[in-house]
């Protein structure tokens, strides 16, 4: 059974998996976890502002990365795969991240698209559903961007019906809408208006109406299903296949909408790196239930823990 490591360095944060893959003999897949990681790393630190990489992003991704490298050697991995989105499709320099990345990992990073940022996001995201329940929405918060896929699943493989990416996540909405600490009402609306707006062409390409169930993976999702529960320390079992209710959804936004800086490093269940940024995700998240209430979409979300980085490591299968 090969070893394998999936790096997904995203705008927020650098996440690792190290799992044991199982072949089938019809072509597909099962993992096993061994090891994840996740550090925040706030690449996409200043981007939509300046068009570059800052410096110091740059070295809090090599120094994370060089660990995930000595990280993935002590477990044996035979096959690495790295992905890299929103932050580094922006920037004017990314070959100075590509060439960090090549000398730490020894391997090539990609610049993925956004749609198969999403590809690889649903298939991560499915596997543990009921194939009856499809078809599924799947959406993917993340620091720069989001995407709205909808597919099947079949037990096997998925099946991609419709993806669209769009550039709005939690760390840009945040850099240029919610600057006051705690946001100011005017702020949250301009932030909410902005999520909006970028959104629409995301619903426009997806009929949401056709999904059954709307999953939703990544940390600002998880995040807001601990928020919600007010675990006492981050439980991914009690995160993985919970629910969240739009108004599970709207009470969790104004709660950390409504607290300052101090307040929300308090909580537990929020990560240091989370904390300046967790409230535009929760604008975002808030905007896609009321656009799928709009459009006759689920109106639960269901939050998953498997995400892009389970359908990286899958993707290595071949």
């Amino acid at each position: 059974m090969p070893r394998v490591a999936a790096i997904d360095c995203g705008t927020n944060s650098i996440r690792l998996l190290v799992a044991e893959l199982t072949l089938r003999h019809d072509g597909t897949a099962d993992l096993r976890d061994l090891h994840r990681e996740m550090r925040v790393v706030r690449l996409g630190q200043g981007v939509d502002a300046t068009g570059e990489l800052a410096p110091e992003a740059l070295e809090r991704t090599r120094a994370a990365l060089a660990d995930y490298t000595t990280a993935a050697r002590r477990k044996g991995v035979e096959k690495v795969r790295m992905v890299a989105t929103s932050a580094t499709r922006d920037a004017r320099n990314r070959d100075e991240f590509f060439a960090m990345t090549r000398e730490t990992l020894g391997v090539e990073a990609e610049v993925i698209s956004g749609d198969e940022e999403a590809r690889l996001s649903f298939t991560g995201a499915v596997g543990e559903q009921n194939p009856d329940d499809g078809p599924f929405l799947v959406v993917d918060v993340g620091g720069g961007s989001t995407e709205l896929v909808l597919g099947n699943w079949d037990g096997l493989r998925a099946e991609v019906l419709a993806a669209k990416s769009v550039d709005i996540g939690c760390v840009r909405i945040t850099e240029r809408t919610l600057r006051s600490d705690p946001p100011a009402p005017g702020e949250i609306s301009t932030a909410h208006a902005l999520a909006s707006d970028v959104l629409a062409e995301a619903f426009e390409a997806v009929d949401v109406s056709r999904a059954r169930r709307w999953i939703g993976v990544a940390g600002t999702i998880t995040t807001l299903s601990a928020v919600a529960q007010e675990l006492t320390e981050y439980d991914a079992e009690r995160t993985h296949l919970s629910t969240l209710t739009r108004a599970d959804i709207d009470r969790t936004a104004e709660r950390l909408l409504s607290v300052d800086h101090e307040t929300r490093a308090a909580n537990p269940v929020i990560h240091p790196g989370r904390v300046d940024v967790i409230g535009g995700g929760a604008v975002v998240v808030q905007v896609l239930a009321e656009q799928l209430a709009a459009r006759g979409g689920p109106s639960d979300l269901v939050v998953s823990e498997h995400d892009i980085l389970d359908g990286i490591a899958l993707s290595l299968a071949g």
